[in-house]
Parts: C-alpha cells; structure tokens; sequence
C-alpha cells in the first residue's frame, strides 16, 4: 500500500494560498472636510465632526503559490515585519489628521485609511502577492479595500 506521504497527487507545491494577518493600532481624528463650514461639518459627519479616536482592526490578506522546498509562500514572521513598517510605525498612537501627511489633504475616514495602508504596504510587499485590507473602525463597521 502506496503512503499519502509519497503519492505525487498529494503534493501541495504551486498552490494558490492566502494568508491573513491582523494587527491593532489606536488612532485620532476628525471628520471635518475644509471645503466645509463648521456647521455643515457638524451636520454631516454628527459628533464624529469632533477629535475622537478609535482603536483600528486591520487584517490583510495576501496570495501566492506554496514553495516546495518551504512548505509556505511567506513567513508569516516576514509578514508581520512589513506589517510593522507600513501600519503600525506610521499609525499606531497618532493623530491621523496631524500626523500623517497623506490625511493632510485626504478626509481621514476609514475608506481613506484602507487606501492608504493599501499603498503602504503595496510598496515593499512582493509584487503581486498583496490580496486584501479590511480596517475595522469598531466591530460593528469595517472597510474592505482590494486595490481597485
């Protein structure tokens, strides 16, 4: 009897995976758009119109085939490392409208914030292999963003 060790049907090298992390990072900001008065700020973004921060989700999601030597297409360790750089030095305990000089300019909501690790991490991930960002802003409401 043939083991499913040796059974050349069974190997997985070259199959498409998606691996998933998360990371939590806590943040400021304030939804106030300056082509706005304060009054119609208020009116359209209600108490979030005021400073307030949240403590932020965000998994990301990316894809490539399996190494046959590894047995993975990427460390998860190398994954958190490139986390580490693209979200969490740049995020984590920063007031997003002052701190961060893409919010300058761009609304700091959380389709904004998703581009923006999207770009982030677009920039030194393997070309290619960046899949998916999801940013929870609380656990009720999320952003999913796929590059596009």
């Amino acid at each position: 009897m043939q083991s499913i060790a040796k059974n050349p049907k069974m190997s997985t090298a070259g199959k498409m995976t998606f691996l998933s992390r998360s990371e939590t990072f806590a943040a400021a900001h304030r939804l106030r758009s300056k082509s706005l008065t304060d009054e119609e700020n208020q009116k359209r973004f209600g108490k979030c119109s005021h400073s307030h921060g949240h403590n932020y989700k965000v998994i990301v999601t990316i894809c490539g085939k399996i190494d046959p030597i590894s047995g993975m297409f990427m460390n998860i360790y190398k994954l958190q490392e490139y986390m580490q750089e693209a979200i969490m030095v740049p995020l984590d305990h920063k007031n997003l409208d002052e701190d961060v000089d893409f919010f300058a300019n761009v609304l700091s909501t959380t389709e904004n914030l998703a581009v923006y690790i999207w770009n982030n991490l677009e920039k030194i991930l393997p070309l290619g292999c960046l899949y998916k960002v999801k940013v929870y802003e609380s656990d009720r409401n999320f952003i999913v963003y796929k590059g596009n």
